[in-house]
């Protein structure tokens, strides 16, 4: 919940110039539903795509306050995220609700990040990987293997969320690849193609040593994306 419409057109123009040069990387920002529309236009003929935050999984009626998939499509958006760590724990989103919003997403024609991940008790506890494979398995439930290929995944520790804590790279890619694993189980080969992303503050001290894990594909990014200087780096992290 940051930036308001000004503020969010601002931060595309400046962050157009200090990401280019860079097609090799796909860019997406999610800004706030109000400010969603005047995003997309401002980065209207660019390759940095826009998503929205969260979503509904009705297409309309009685439910004040949504947002439904069709309203982020009129509004510039192509992806959306879903199942949020904030999203679960505020506002107590189940698996159930946030595979609803997924089917729902990809019936219109959106790509989704669907995000998962631990508490630090659940971590303590040893119940991580008991954790990641109910969200996986009951988030991609009723999918087809079509539809799962528009799919992102992304793994957030919510231990390592605002907290300057960051999962340590063999930590995160032991999540990832059992997620991997979960998803081959499921869609069989088409797993390998997927792309798993890792949230959890990412920065730019840390981009380069997470980013060299072999089955992390990519970042999801919080507070270091409010500034374009810094996000930029992220999007410019060295190759191996």
């Amino acid at each position: 919940m940051h930036k308001t419409i000004g503020e969010a057109v601002d931060y595309a123009g400046r962050l157009l110039p200090l990401v280019k040069g860079t097609a090799d990387v796909d860019k997406l920002i999610a800004p706030p539903f109000t400010a969603l529309s005047a995003v997309s236009s401002a980065l209207a003929g660019s390759d940095i795509l826009v998503a929205a935050q969260d979503v509904f999984y009705e297409e309309k009626g009685a439910f004040t306050g949504e947002i439904s998939p069709t309203m982020v499509k009129d509004a510039g958006g192509s992806f959306v995220i879903a199942g949020h760590s904030e999203r679960r724990q505020y506002f107590k989103e189940t698996d159930t609700i946030v595979n609803k919003k997924a089917k729902a997403a990809l019936k219109a024609g959106l790509g989704v990040i669907l995000c998962m991940g631990e508490t630090l008790e659940e971590r303590n506890t040893n119940r991580t990987f008991d954790v990641i494979k109910r969200q996986v398995v009951e988030g991609l439930s009723g999918f087809s293997e079509a539809e799962f290929e528009k799919m992102v995944l992304a793994y957030e520790p919510i231990w390592a969320i605002g907290t300057g804590v960051t999962a340590t790279p063999a930590q995160a890619e032991e999540a990832h690849g059992f997620i991997r694993s979960i998803v081959k189980e499921i869609f069989g080969g088409v797993a390998d193609d997927l792309r798993i992303l890792y949230g959890g503050s990412v920065k730019p001290e840390n981009i380069d040593d997470i980013m060299a894990r072999p089955n992390v594909d990519g970042a999801l990014v919080g507070g270091a994306s409010l500034d374009p200087q810094v996000f930029s780096k992220l999007v410019m992290f060295k190759r191996g």
